[in-house]
This record gives C-alpha cells, sequence and structure tokens, in this order.
C-alpha cells in the first residue's frame, strides 16, 4: 500500500461540481493499493498514519500526531500511485490492486481509522474527483507498507 500524505489547513472533493467530502486541519491520505496487499499492509498504513508526528507542539517541534490535535482526515483512493514510469512514457499500472480488492482495502482504512476515533471522511471510489486543498507547510509525506522507499 502506498500514501501521499499531506497536512493540510482543509481540503475538500467535489464530483461534477458537488461537494463530497471536506475536512479543516488535519490530513489528505491519497491512498494506493498494490496487487498483494494484505491484512497486514491495511494495519500498518492505518497505525502509521494516525500517528505520525507531523505537526508542531508549543514549541513549533514536529512532534504531534492526528490523534494528538484532534484533526480531520480525507482519504482519496489513488490507484496511480502504482504507476511505473522506469520504462517508456506512458505509465505501466500492473502492480496496483484490481478493483474489487483496491476497494476492499480503501474501505477498510476509512473504516479502521473511524474504529480509532478520527474523524474521516472518503471521496468516490473510482469516480472523476477533483481535490483541492490549503497545504500546512507544506508538509508531504510519502509511505510505503512494504518500505520500498
Amino acid at each position: 500500500m502506498r500514501a501521499v500524505i499531506q497536512r493540510v489547513n482543509r481540503a475538500k472533493v467535489t464530483v461534477d461540481n458537488k461537494l463530497i467530502s471536506e475536512i479543516d486541519r488535519g490530513l489528505l491520505v491519497l491512498l494506493g493499493v498494490g496487487s498483494n496487499d494484505t491484512e497486514d499492509d491495511l494495519e500498518y498504513m492505518i497505525d502509521k498514519i494516525i500517528n505520525l508526528r507531523i505537526f508542531e507542539d508549543k514549541d513549533d517541534k514536529m512532534n504531534l500526531s492526528l490523534k494528538d490535535i484532534g484533526g480531520e482526515m480525507l482519504v482519496v483512493s489513488q490507484f496511480t500511485l502504482y504507476g511505473d514510469c522506469r520504462k517508456g512514457r506512458r505509465p505501466s499500472f500492473i502492480e496496483a490492486a484490481s478493483p474489487d480488492l483496491a476497494n476492499k482495502y480503501y474501505e477498510g482504512f476509512i473504516e479502521g481509522v473511524r474504529r480509532r476515533d478520527i474523524e474521516v471522511k472518503g471521496g468516490i471510489f473510482q469516480a472523476h474527483m477533483a481535490v483541492e486543498l490549503e497545504n500546512d507547510g507544506p508538509v508531504t509525506i510519502l509511505l510505503d507498507s512494504k518500505k520500498e522507499f
């Protein structure tokens, strides 16, 4: 599983100019599911992301997590995180999960975050979405459950 995590002041998702979800201070998570991902990858990503210490404390040090600040999370499915551009000019998505598996883990991620008492919202799986955000910092973190980067 792969994620691009952005610390935001606010973020929202629209589909066909209709507001689907929005959050205030927290994290925008673009989540990609790989064809070889398991429940262990899912649990790793949930725990790692909600506990990442990327918010400033009173001394302006990145020392607080989303849980610590009572922030929100917006999760957007992003299969293109598995785009392999090493050969040619058109990305290969062969390592991305099938839609059924990807949706299972996407929904599982949202539910797992919710079970940990984090306010979490999502986009619409497989929809063409417009994502708007105000990045705070900017702070952007890349995460891979297989620890490939």
